[in-house]
């Protein structure tokens, strides 16, 4: 009988999954650096062609698929964190809706990087086609990297401008886009079709995004298989780098992370205490924390890791240029 039960017991905490997914530090790079041979972020037209040092995005590790005796292990040694797994993968959706809602925050994240940067320079915007959905209205007709100027014959400044536009046409009417492609000025026309969530409302099927108004500046970002929308302060500061000829990270090692706006608001993000064991392994020494993650920073520290506090990409920029000159700045 104890032999029936041991196997049981075996049998059962080697298979039965458990609804937690694990959390570690997970991978840093280098805003201003390279994977696989390619720039992480490709600003051409820019001041400072190769920036020194490290501006790295940092990342958390979730694993999923957890078996009882994984689970006890992890609890009993410390190695790592458990959460409810409800809150990375809701039960009512599929893992792959998951993955692609990462990829598109992603997405979001590099446009808000560009118009943020762009607008702490005060450079021009425009609104720029990003992803386009298959088989959508604008599959073959309008192309990733098209600059809209106009919107039957409405002049558009800003992808927020552009979006307005779409929304308050009806399905099945045709729309002029202006755009500017490769420097040769096109007009488009869509029969838009019916968004899935709103059949009354016109449906396009294009992400817009902020682009540079300049056409002697293009920014292009490739960050791999990194999802999430927490890497927008590390890619704007990484674009600034690029556009100035200052140094931001003067050959240090900075990492740091933190949601951003057009406007260039940082905002917080989850998994802070394991983005800086993280950065701090992979030889950082300077973290920057959004305001808003200060409180739970201080809660675990790596030795070695000075955490600057910051809420917007300007503080930031102000707050790498004292850390270069030796003078005061914003601390957690």
């Amino acid at each position: 009988m104890a032999a029936v039960i041991t196997i049981a017991f075996v049998i059962v905490g080697s298979n039965v999954r458990v609804p937690y997914v694990l959390l570690n530090p997970g991978l840093t790079v280098n805003t201003i650096g390279t994977i696989d041979g390619k720039p992480v972020v490709q600003v051409t037209g820019g001041v400072d062609e190769d920036p020194t040092g490290h501006l790295n995005l940092t990342t958390v590790s979730v694993t999923d698929g957890l078996t009882l005796f994984d689970a006890l292990g992890i609890w009993a040694t410390g190695n790592g964190q458990l959460q409810p797994r409800e809150l990375y993968f809701p039960p009512d959706r599929s893992r792959e809706s998951v993955q692609e809602e990462n990829k598109q925050q992603m997405v979001d994240s590099e446009s808000n990087a560009t118009g943020a940067a762009l607008t702490y320079l005060k450079r021009p915007t425009a609104a720029g086609i990003g992803p386009i959905a298959d088989n959508s209205p604008a599959a073959g007709k309008l192309e990733t990297g098209d600059v809209v100027k106009a919107v039957d014959g409405k002049d558009v400044a800003s992808p927020a401008e552009f979006v307005e536009q779409i929304r308050t046409r009806k399905p099945g009417e045709t729309v002029a886009v202006t755009v500017d492609r490769g420097g040769d000025r096109k007009v488009v026309e869509v029969t838009l079709g019916a968004r899935a969530d709103d059949p009354g409302q016109g449906f396009l099927g294009v992400t817009a995004k902020v682009v540079s108004a300049d056409p002697a500046v293009t920014i292009t970002y490739n960050v791999g298989a990194i999802g999430g929308p927490s890497a927008g302060l590390m890619l704007s500061l990484a674009v600034v780098d690029y556009l100035t000829p200052e140094n931001l990270a003067d050959g240090r090692f900075i990492a740091g992370t933190g949601t951003i706006v057009p406007d260039g608001t940082v905002g917080r993000i989850g998994g802070i205490t394991h983005k800086l064991k993280g950065a701090r392994a992979d030889g950082a020494t300077v973290f920057l924390v959004p305001a808003d993650n200060c409180a739970e920073a201080l809660t675990d520290v790596p030795d070695g890791l000075e955490l600057i506090k910051v809420d917007t990409l300007g503080g930031a920029v102000e707050a790498l240029k004292a850390l270069r000159t030796g003078a005061s700045r914003p601390h957690c």
